[in-house]
């Protein structure tokens, strides 16, 4: 086990984050599960769904240590050729969607033959975010015109979150906004990036009027769920989403500031998604204010660190890497908090690496596996520039022991040199003369 953790790279403090937040999620999980274990099983035993989130937790920690271990700028050309199997994969799941605990989720697929659901659109987020950082890393150091940025950047986007709109608004919304984000990192010229939010939103119009022209289609059927939501949040109007919010409130109002203790929340045999969606709503109920504070500065504290790391980058590209791969990490768990205290109507973001589920996990460990190989090549030029230093500083050493020997040989020959030596000398008869 030592063995292991030593032959663990890049940044400590970002392993140390994620560890925790993985050893955290059990406890929660295995409360949360029990509304589950009694919809499926009848009987309120989690500990199965413990062991899957275990082995979900224990995949996604070898998913880190494999991919931190492939070289960043690897991934750069990866995701240009990836970036069309997505497109693939996301209209499989529009046409494919399946179905989980009886409701309509046709944002899922079902992985043939080991019958695991997938969500298309957390990997597509981060092959996306890859693509976009190549792109503004490549045009570092040459203008960008508009004309060719939506050719070879602003399409493919397009089309990716084209795919993923109408079967999720909120992760869609989340990437394109995410995006916007890493264009203004990555210096995208400011009037063209106004161009493209106008563009977005005028095409959010379009398809929202092509809904209500098409009702009855597959395409948009969506819509009114995404229009009931934020008609609920914003006017109190009853409903699916507003019991789910109420749920919520009255948890984190039971947790006080100790809470109730592990393993005994009351709402979490009420509060649908309870060990996913809103686990924070049941992490507040348990372990009170003090928990639900302690893990949002450790996703705080996580988001200085992907600073400092991006800081420390070593080229634009793994700058950009950091960013748009940490930062909606965080941003995500900020959305999950901000929707159980109904500061942000119902998404349906879950809390990276505490919430149950293993797509949502393992695509979080793809991301941090990538942020922290690029603070593993710093940590190794650096190691490079010390280790240069020391040889350097070795063969310094030995040159001037080198010198010093052969001083002192010439000193040596220069006392046995006699002075009947000196009148033996045969150049003395001429200069005698």
């Amino acid at each position: 086990m030592k063995e292991l953790v030593n032959n663990l790279k890049g940044d400590r403090v970002i392993w140390t984050f994620v560890s925790l937040l993985a050893l955290f999620s059990f406890m929660p999980v295995f409360s949360a599960s029990s509304n589950l274990a009694y919809i499926g099983q009848g009987t309120g035993n989690t500990v199965s769904y413990l062991l899957k989130h275990l082995a979900h937790i224990f995949i996604g920690l070898i998913i880190i240590y494999w991919v931190h271990k492939v070289p960043f700028h690897y991934y750069r050309g990866l995701s240009k050729i990836a970036l069309p199997i997505v497109w693939l994969l996301l209209g499989y799941t529009l046409i494919k969607g399946t179905v989980i605990a009886g409701a309509n989720a046709s944002r899922w697929i079902q992985l043939p033959f080991i019958g695991v659901s997938f969500q298309t659109s957390t990997l597509a987020a981060i092959v996306l975010f890859v693509f976009v950082a190549r792109y503004l890393s490549k045009k570092n150091d040459e203008p960008i015109t508009f004309q060719t940025s939506v050719i070879e950047l602003w399409i493919p986007v397009f089309i990716t979150l084209g795919l993923i709109l109408p079967a999720n608004f909120s992760t869609t919304a989340l990437i394109f906004s995410m995006v916007v984000m890493i264009t203004f990192v990555g210096k995208y010229p400011l009037k063209y990036l106004g161009l493209i939010i106008g563009t977005g939103f005028a095409a959010l119009i379009l398809f929202y009027g092509m809904s209500k022209v098409f009702p009855d289609s597959n395409l948009f059927s969506r819509v009114n769920t995404w229009q009931s939501r934020i008609e609920n949040f914003s006017t109190d109007k009853p409903g699916e989403d507003d019991y789910q919010i109420e749920k919520a409130k009255i948890a984190i109002a039971s947790g006080g500031i100790y809470g109730l203790g592990p393993g005994k929340s009351v709402q979490k045999h009420f509060l649908p998604q309870s060990s996913s969606d809103f686990i924070y709503a049941i992490i507040v109920e348990e372990w009170g204010l003090i928990g639900g504070l302690g893990i949002l500065l450790l996703y705080l504290l996580l988001f200085f660190r992907f600073v400092i790391a991006a800081h420390k980058a070593n080229s634009p590209f793994g700058q950009l890497l950091v960013v748009g791969l940490g930062f909606p990490m965080i941003f995500q768990a900020m959305i999950n908090m901000a929707v159980a205290v109904e500061l942000l109507p119902v998404t349906g973001q879950t809390l990276p690496l505490i919430s149950s589920g293993g797509s949502s996990i393992w695509m979080s460990c793809i991301a941090l596996g990538i942020i922290i190989n690029v603070t593993k090549k710093e940590e190794e030029i650096a190691q490079e520039i010390s280790d240069k230093a020391r040889r350097e500083a070795a063969l310094q050493k030995l040159i001037d022991k080198q010198l010093e020997e052969e001083n002192e040989a010439e000193m040596a020959a220069d006392e046995n040199y006699s002075i009947e030596d000196k009148a033996n000398n045969p150049i003395n008869a001429v200069l005698n003369k």
